[in-house]
């Protein structure tokens, strides 16, 4: 994504926190760009190192609570797996269109590559009601479902 892409998907962001009575904060604004500027997830720890070099005094809890922040709003997403955080791009590039824009939470799956570490977020409704089916015929009462998927990428794969 180039500068002037980031910039509207912060500033899109911005107006979202703002229509929910939530403030993207500087701190929490740059902590966003760095997710979505980073060409994979990226740690909490790998965000840390970034931030010091802007803001010498950043620390573990100000990255933690910027992070619960972004996720909470549905602005970005924690892939469990690499225990590491990506931008929702539903969230960023159409907020009207996307569920996370309201409710913070949508259906969705990661595909990861097991080889180049890149990781695609999907939103298949399909996986999302398959599981909700497969759950409730066990007797279980769904919530909030993430699917991660590890294999290889197109690219890796050929």
């Amino acid at each position: 994504m180039d500068a002037a892409a980031t910039e509207a998907s912060l500033d899109r962001a911005e107006a979202l926190c703002a229509r929910r009575g939530a403030q993207l904060t500087a701190l929490r604004r740059q902590v966003l760009r760095l997710v979505i500027s980073a060409s994979q997830p990226v740690g909490a720890y790998a965000l840390l190192d970034q931030l010091k070099q802007s803001r010498a005094g950043a620390a573990p809890p100000t990255v933690y609570r910027a992070l619960d922040f972004l996720v909470e709003q549905g602005l970005i997403h924690k892939v469990e797996r690499l225990n590491a955080f990506i931008g929702c791009i539903d969230a960023l590039d159409h907020p009207e269109d996307c569920d996370c824009a309201e409710t913070h939470d949508h259906p969705h799956q990661f595909l990861i590559c097991r080889r180049c570490g890149r990781t695609t977020e999907i939103s298949d409704p399909g996986v999302a009601l398959a599981l909700s089916r497969a759950a409730r015929a066990a007797g279980f009462t769904p919530g909030r479902a993430t699917v991660e998927l590890e294999g290889l990428c197109a690219e890796c794969a050929g």
